[in-house]
């Protein structure tokens, strides 16, 4: 193999504007990381940029007709950032229209160097990538795309190119993935769902006619092993996942809170509306994926698994690659609890055993546990398919404190609502706005409950702040806390040192960042840092809470009446909190976001009915006509 870097578009003007997905700054400091080491390795680099002259307009007409003029020579807007500008031996390739190809030039150079395979990353996916890529594909060059530097101001758009391009043109893979000893390897995702969701079809047929109160019976049984061994569990979650003992024993309860909840539900009529010639009963949905993430290994799954049986679905479960060895020995319960074969199976595998299952004909629906971008591409599968999907895509959750409140216990709490398990819940505290009257007093409290904070092993009972799931968690996270510095006006962290032995360990971070349109301030970290803000006045307070894409969760701490009544009228997330921090919720209330945070029904509760069933009317013509029951 003989490659080359393409660096399509990566300019200011298409980097700068908002909803980029992912975020510029991570896509920059990937397709940087990239282009260290082709150069490191020699591998050649071409950068491709779009260049408008106003002397010599040759804008595409869109571009004409909404009066934009981007990328113009000269201009900031036309530079890219520092760590992608050229080296002098670097080609730049200019070029107005969409592919890096237009004009002939790219070809040329390419053919002169004498390369089988072109590595591309750059903006936009839905545009000028997956433009580059078709042509690359025509010219017979095999294409390599970095899926974790490239981006889009069209997700959705985006996910549906990047099925396409997978299917025909194009390979995508992680940046750490391009120097790595890789052959192409037959798929064995397909073939391995298939059996999965042929035995779980089978196995509804007959299951879907057991009652509610059957179906329960084997749900019952299934909490009873779990009831045996949450202990070994919570253990395991430490070592494997990373999980403080106290979270994973609060997952575990949570858990069986679950299941119980599913079970008291099994009684429940599933007829809910009559009339003189018709009637509305709910009926399962068939053969469910549920596909869950590594941060809640054993809640989650059962949270989906409990419901989807016992309104007679069976369910095809596959769980984060992170999370294997939990998902087998829990797996392994499922199995012990007499469940007929079939009804539960489990496919391992990352992202194209998701998709796999996704696509798959005998699926009917999908429950989704996941990231936003992950979700965009579970909408895009589902919508295609018309099958219902249920997606909880994680938070950017505010908590807004106010001048009324106890400063010492808001802190505190939202100190353990943000670094709790090392921010790596999706309902952590991410951000906090202060109204400016009290910022500096609650800066002051906020750090000696950082200060106070336990992180370390664990597996010990005090440790409140344990390892990220991974080093590149860890480095994700650091990367993103430097970007972010500049544009802030105060950092700090604990002042203990990092705990001894392995783990990957970030400390405690505050950052103190007024610019509403940083990184930092729009973007989920799902690790251990917190934004603070300020606000002067309880309308601007409000606007910085609802002015992220996400809406899971959000909090208020205040004593005054009218001001909750305000929030509880104007606050945009499916999880409102008052004097409370935003992490956590009970097992028997319906969980779910608005905005980026959800698609669908929200999970667990009554809400479970409303996704594991759908309605039909049944008519009856004729002198014997139903009549309403007492």
């Amino acid at each position: 193999m003989k490659p080359v870097l393409l660096l399509v578009d990566m300019q200011n003007d298409y980097l700068r504007p908002p909803g980029l997905e992912p975020p510029a700054g991570l896509i920059v400091a990937n397709a940087a990381a990239l282009l260290a080491s082709c150069r490191r390795s020699g591998v050649p680099v071409i950068h491709v940029w779009t260049t408008v002259s106003r002397d010599d307009d040759r804008r595409m007409p869109h571009w004409r007709r909404a009066g934009r003029w981007l990328c113009v020579g000269g201009t900031d807007g036309h530079a890219t950032p520092v760590p992608l500008r050229p080296e002098p031996s670097e080609r730049v390739i200019h070029k107005t229209f969409f592919s890096a190809f237009a004009g002939g030039e790219l070809e040329s150079a390419l053919r002169s160097l004498g390369c089988d395979t072109i590595w591309i990353a750059g903006v936009h996916l839905h545009g000028c990538v997956r433009s580059t890529v078709l042509d690359a594909y025509r010219l017979g060059f095999a294409v390599w795309v970095a899926e974790d530097a490239v981006g889009s101001d069209d997700p959705l758009h985006a996910a549906i190119s990047r099925r396409y391009l997978e299917e025909r043109a194009a390979r995508f893979l992680p940046v750490a993935s391009f120097f790595a000893d890789l052959e192409p390897l037959a798929d064995a995702a397909g073939p391995i769902v298939s059996s999965a969701t042929r035995a779980s079809h089978r196995a509804w047929i007959e299951w879907r006619e057991r009652s509610p109160v059957e179906r329960s019976g084997c749900l019952s049984k299934l909490g009873a092993l779990v009831e045996e061994e949450k202990d070994s569990f919570v253990r395991q979650m430490a070592r494997e996942i990373g999980k403080p003992v106290r979270y994973a024993r609060s997952e575990m309860e949570r858990a069986l809170a679950l299941l119980r909840g599913a079970i008291r539900r099994a009684d429940r009529p599933l007829e809910e509306g009559f009339g003189p010639s018709w009637r509305v009963r709910r009926r399962p949905l068939g053969v469910v994926a549920a596909i869950t993430p590594w941060n809640n290994p054993v809640a989650v799954p059962l949270g989906k698994i409990a419901p989807a049986l016992l309104y007679g679905n069976t369910v095809v479960w596959k769980p984060a690659v992170e999370a294997g060895e939990i998902a087998t020995r829990l797996f392994d319960l499922v199995r012990a609890a007499g469940f007929p074969d079939g009804v539960v199976t489990m496919v391992e595998g990352g992202r194209s055993s998701a998709r796999a299952l996704m696509s798959d004909a005998l699926v009917d629906a999908v429950s989704f546990t996941g990231s936003t971008g992950a979700g965009y591409e579970a909408q895009e599968i589902c919508a295609r398919r018309h099958v219902p999907l249920q997606a909880e895509l994680g938070g950017n959750n505010a908590a807004i404190v106010w001048s009324d409140c106890d400063l010492r216990r808001a802190a505190w709490r939202i100190a353990e609502g943000a670094f709790g398990f090392a921010g790596q819940r999706c309902t952590a505290n991410r951000r906090v706005i202060v109204e400016r009257s009290c910022y500096a007093g609650f800066l002051g409290e906020l750090e000696q409950a950082v200060e106070a904070l336990h992180w370390g092993d664990p597996a010990e009972e005090r440790t409140q702040v344990g390892p990220l799931i991974s080093a590149a968690a860890r480095d994700r996270v650091a990367a993103l806390v430097s970007r972010s510095e500049p544009a802030a006006d105060r950092v700090f962290t604990t002042r203990k040192p990092p705990p001894c032995g392995r783990g990957a360990y970030y400390p405690p971070t505050v950052i103190c960042c007024q610019d509403p349109s940083q990184e930092i301030v729009l973007e989920e970290t799902f690790g251990p840092v917190l934004v603070v803000q300020s606000a002067c006045d309880w309308e601007e307070a409000l606007r910085l809470c609802n002015g992220v894409t996400h809406g899971l969760a959000a909090a208020l701490f205040s004593e005054a009446p009218q001001r909750q009544a305000s929030f509880l009228r104007e606050v945009r997330a499916g999880i409102v909190k008052l004097n409370a921090d935003t992490a956590g919720a009970d097992a028997e209330a319906p969980f779910g976001g608005w905005k980026a945070s959800g698609i669908g029904p929200p999970e667990h509760g009554d809400a479970s009915r409303e996704f594991y069933t759908r309605a039909q009317v049944v008519y009856r013509a004729g002198p014997e006509l139903w009549s309403r029951p007492k």
